[in-house]
């Protein structure tokens, strides 16, 4: 089985840099956040059927240090990342999880 590679979509880098941009105060964290971004983004590669398909066949991957979660899609030979968004509440992009 290849590896898919992981395209992101506008949305989910501007979600990232809104996320960013709120835990600013404080650098050490900002970097952690993205270092766990890095991270999520390699376990969905590994195995991106692991979680389960929820609504318009998107996938929902739980951060594991901070409450975002990675919204994504699969097609045959490339993961679509779609959102980054808050666990509690409202999604960066204003839409609940």
């Amino acid at each position: 089985m290849s590896v898919k590679r992981i395209e992101y979509h506008q949305g989910a880098s501007a979600d990232v840099k809104s996320a960013v941009d709120c835990i600013a105060a404080s650098p050490k964290v900002a970097l952690d956040f993205i270092e766990e971004l890095h991270r999520a983004a390699d376990t969905i590669r590994e195995a991106p059927e692991r979680w389960p398909i929820g609504e318009n066949d998107t996938r929902r991957f739980l951060l594991w240090r901070f409450p975002f979660a990675v919204i994504y899609s699969e097609q045959e030979s490339v993961i679509h990342n779609l959102a980054v968004a808050t666990e509690a509440g409202a999604g960066i992009l204003g839409k609940p999880l």
